[in-house]
């Protein structure tokens, strides 16, 4: 083989020749043949057979080899020949196989070439294999469609021997015109990055069969009248036209397809960084060195020149050369360090351990060429053992190693920002790849609170512990209340001298982040210190089984669909009480209390809430990993307010909700109770994927009552501390109707009220009333959900509710003459009676036939007087007597009593009742009311009745 030959020099003005051009083209197939070769070498036997016969497959459409589609395909390649050695590699797949003798058909195909890693150093036994198939420029849609179906078909036999293949079926003249279907990883990047695909293509190119590139003839000076010189060598006949196939010049890149190939680049560097890392410093060393020729201009000359070595000519090492040449020149050693370690890495070949004597799979001229590198950069023995060993590497190397190529890749986005801004209108790529580019980022490396780091974005293989140590900090003496994380501690006294790899607030953290990281696994043994608490080994092992099923690892990047739509909750695991005992302060003095009240947010008689801490875990679209800790206040109320905040913006995809609790304190009963809890909520506020429903949530905790309801999207509870609280509460006006829901464990010792705001209907008043001995308790729940309720003596079951349906009867009456648009069901009022049936309250429909007949004694009257200083009084009208604010002030209440006293015949004590009651406008002096609600009017006419009752008992 010759490495060096004289140079070649055409000279397109002067006088070219057929057999220079020939002397030039074998000049390139010499160069191809090492390349081949290297490639060939590099899989392994069972692969061979791969790359040898993958263009015979092409060639013929022969049924018994892989790929075959149907008799119609598409097949011939321009000029092939098999030599007996494909012939022979194709009968091992199919016996039967046998060369057809096609005559002189027209080749459906002009030529096949391999391009990128294969055959160079930065190939490895991940790398895979990109084909180029081009066709003729005049096959139908029909026969294209049949051979990209036969592209994939040979892409899952490929698989099958652990080969990656991806073949891009096109023509030269799509190519040419922008027009070609090149996809990268199913993401269109052809139409970004042209001229750069296209000197990656010329100086990587392995040609299989067909026609030669057309661009091996053109003298590299000559690049900037390329189709001047090809219309000569075709038109003058100094090459047959069909033998060569043209992709175009590359004189040099335009501006605006550095922005695109640099967000591509950059896109696929968060996730596999050292290739990229390479062409991203491509890319910015080609936009900052536009005078000098590219990558593909310098190979050309070199061959022209004479020199065919494939060690001289290897891609790589012609992009490391430019690239030092660049940084050297720029005084940036620290990003040559990185490129060189790059490199070293994408080559996958650990020079310390290639030299051993007998070892297999040892590619020598790999070996030999990066050690040249190697020696030229001056590595030290320990700089190749530490990433050679990468392997070993522990978190802390991984950490280090991530911050230098966040350094990089935050540097060439900002750096691809900058040319967005400044030449924008130029880019080949739209601004939508830009903001997806963005985001892409942000999930993977933008810290914010709460997020779990991933500190391993493809750096090393793993990061898995075989003994990991989990310390509270008391454990070492200290006062904090934090976790402290070691390997290898087998005794817990050399904790004083061994490094902790991490530390946090709480237990819950510290797993999630050794687990999404890889350290955590479940080989791993664990040691566990929580001074004074209860955490443990088992504890630990739970949660770890807990965070297995909820989150595969590693964790998945985000899809690019993913990232074009806004971020949104997947799922969410609540860890309930990570390292708390509940009931602490029994089990320190032995004790277990047993209760049939089994509610764990309202548990035995002392209704103690065990819900005492909450760790929620959040993945989300973009597969971002986030912890929210509760441990103090109302945490189960924080945590639930704040998962439905984040449902409320995407209520159609409701995110999966686990909840684990440690098998101790009733840690199954509790994580039941959570998960149903959260589940009545999501139900009732967002039932048919929208939402959040117009309602309000009652919830029963300990001894206290939380109410739920959404303003616009924002959920926000109010924490009432008692049963009047409560009741006071749903009392209040509202300014549309809110039903009222009962969470399954709530006011479970008043059952009637949870029948009758289960019957409530929107713009009616409804009365319910349930008899208990000598008394009848009576709610009212009104036109907007309000719910109004008091007990009262029987005086006798006929007049059970007339004075009260008298009073509603005149307000509906009023509403009904000044407003015609009034809703229908406002026209009455309807009665029911609570009633139990084998231990099931429900409503019964009461027609209250009588109610308007007349009752006894007088009607007494209220019309309310707003004195401008928010408070409201009343006149009161007893009959025909009036007592007005103006005449009795502050003693309009005894007055009133004393005179309805003064009537009755006989001293029996029965209540006064109020037939009616008008409420001025401005009753709120900041507003005016157009409509005051039934609520309110039963609040003033309680407040009266009670003030006059009280009055009237003082004189017996």
């Amino acid at each position: 083989m010759t490495a060096h030959a004289t140079p070649i020099v055409l000279d397109f003005d002067e006088g070219i020749d057929r057999k220079t051009l020939r002397r030039l083209r074998d000049r390139f197939l010499v160069l191809n043949r090492q390349r081949w070769e290297r490639a060939h070498s590099s899989l392994s036997y069972r692969q061979q057979v791969v790359l040898e016969i993958l263009p015979l497959v092409f060639h013929t459409n022969h049924p018994a080899l892989p790929g075959y589609l149907d008799v119609d395909c598409p097949y011939g390649l321009s000029h092939y020949q098999p030599d007996s050695a494909i012939i022979s590699a194709a009968r091992r797949l199919a016996r039967t196989f046998s060369m057809r003798d096609e005559g002189k058909r027209r080749a459906d195909l002009e030529a096949l070439f391999l391009m990128g890693s294969p055959g160079t150093l930065g190939h490895s036994v991940t790398s895979d294999l990109d084909v180029w198939l081009c066709h003729r420029d005049d096959l139908h849609g029909h026969g294209i469609r049949l051979l990209e179906r036969k592209a994939e078909r040979l892409t899952e036999w490929a698989l099958s021997f652990g080969i990656e293949l991806h073949v891009f079926v096109f023509s030269a003249a799509e190519w040419r015109e922008g027009r070609q279907r090149i996809e990268v990883t199913g993401e269109n990047c052809g139409s970004a990055q042209h001229y750069l695909l296209l000197d990656e293509f010329y100086r990587t190119a392995i040609h299989l069969g067909g026609c030669y590139p057309m661009w091996w003839l053109i003298p590299p000076e000559q690049e900037g009248h390329y189709q001047k010189c090809v219309a000569m060598l075709v038109d003058y006949r100094f090459i047959r036209g069909d033998a060569y196939i043209d992709f175009g010049a590359v004189p040099s890149i335009p501006t605006g397809e550095f922005l695109g190939a640099g967000v591509w680049q950059l896109y696929k560097g968060i996730d596999a960084p050292w290739k990229a890392i390479l062409k991203l410093l491509l890319i910015e060393c080609y936009a900052h060195t536009q005078d000098l020729p590219v990558l593909s201009l310098i190979f050309k000359q070199a061959v022209f020149d004479g020199d065919t070595d494939a060690d001289d000519l290897d891609p790589y090492v012609m992009l490391y050369q430019r690239l030092e040449q660049w940084l050297l020149s720029d005084g940036a050693s620290s990003r040559l360090d990185l490129v060189r370690r790059s490199l070293y890495i994408k080559a996958g070949l650990p020079l310390t351990r290639t030299g051993m004597a007998g070892q297999q799979g040892v590619e020598p001229w790999r070996a030999r060429l990066l050690r040249s590198l190697v020696d030229d950069w001056g590595w030290q023995q320990n700089q190749l053992e530490l990433l050679d060993n990468r392997h070993r590497w522990r978190a802390e190397e991984a950490s280090s190693l991530r911050r230098v190529v966040v350094s990089e890749l935050t540097h060439s986005y900002r750096l691809l920002s900058k040319m967005a801004r400044d030449h924008g209108e130029q880019s080949a790529i739209s601004a939508n790849d830009i903001n997806l580019l963005g985001r892409k980022l942000y999930a993977a490396f933008q810290r914010k609170a709460g997020k779990v780091e991933q500190i391993n974005p493809g750096l090393v293989p793993s990061l898995a512990e075989e003994n990991l140590a989990f310390h509270h900090q008391s454990e070492q003496g200290g006062t904090g209340t934090g976790w402290l994380l070691y390997r290898d501690l087998e005794d817990p006294s050399d904790a004083f001298w061994q490094p902790v790899i991490r530390r946090s607030g709480n237990l819950a953290e510290l797993v999630v982040w050794c687990y999404c990281n890889g350290l955590l696994t479940r080989a791993t043994r664990l040691n566990v210190r929580s001074g004074q608490g209860i955490a443990s080994v088992s504890e630990l092992r739970e949660m770890l089984d807990a965070l297995a099923g909820f989150l595969p690892f590693p964790v998945e990047p985000a899809e690019r669909e993913a990232l074009a739509r806004g971020v949104r909750p997947l799922r969410n695991l609540l860890l309930i009480n990570v390292g708390v005992d509940p009931q602490s302060h029994l089990t320190e003095r032995g004790l277990h209390k047993l209760s049939a009240r089994h509610d764990s947010l309202g548990f035995s008689g002392g209704r103690e809430n065990l819900v005492v801490t909450i760790d929620q875990i959040t993945l989300n679209s973009w597969q971002e990993v986030s912890l929210q800790h509760y441990a103090s206040g109302d945490t189960l109320i924080q945590c639930l307010k704040n998962v439905l905040a984040s449902v409320a913006m995407a209520p159609h995809s409701i995110p999966d909700l686990e909840v684990h609790s440690h098998n101790r304190g009733h840690g199954n009963a509790i994580a039941r109770r959570v998960r149903e809890l959260f589940a009545d909520v999501f139900r009732q506020f967002f039932a048919g994927g929208a939402g959040p429903h117009p309602l309000r949530y009652v919830i029963e905790m300990g001894r206290r009552y939380f109410l739920l309801e959404f303003s616009g999207t924002e959920p926000g509870f109010m924490a009432l501390e008692s049963r009047a609280a409560l009741m006071e509460c749903l009392a209040q006006p509202r300014d549309t109707y809110l039903p009222v829901v009962f969470d399954r464990h709530a006011l479970l010792d008043d059952p009637g009220l949870r029948a009758a705001c289960q019957a409530s209907e929107p713009d009616s008043i409804q009365v319910f009333y349930r008899l208990r001995g000598e008394k009848v308790l009576i709610r009212v729940i009104d036109e907007r959900g309000s719910v109004f309720g008091w007990d009262q003596q029987v005086a006798g079951r006929r007049n059970l509710l007339a004075p009260l349906l008298r009073f509603l009867e005149n307000l509906v009456e009023r509403r009904t003459l000044r407003n015609t648009e009034m809703p229908v069901g406002l026209a009455g009022v309807r009665c029911y009676e609570l009633v139990s049936n084998n231990g099931v309250w429900r409503p019964e429909y009461r027609p209250q036939t009588d109610a308007g007949s007349p009752l006894p004694g007088f009607e007494v009257q209220a019309v309310g007087v707003q004195e401008g200083d928010s408070r409201v009084r009343f006149d009161l009208y007893c009959g025909e007597q009036e007592f007005t604010v103006l005449q009795y002030g502050d003693q309009l209440i005894p007055a009133v009593a004393h005179y309805i006293h003064s009537l009755r015949q006989s001293r029996d004590r029965y209540p006064v009742y109020l037939t009616d009651v008008h409420l001025p406008h401005d009753l709120d002096p900041r507003v005016y009311q157009q409509d005051i609600q039934t609520s309110q009017y039963l609040y003033y006419r309680a407040f009266l009745e009670d003030a006059l009752n009280r009055e009237l008992e003082s004189f017996l």
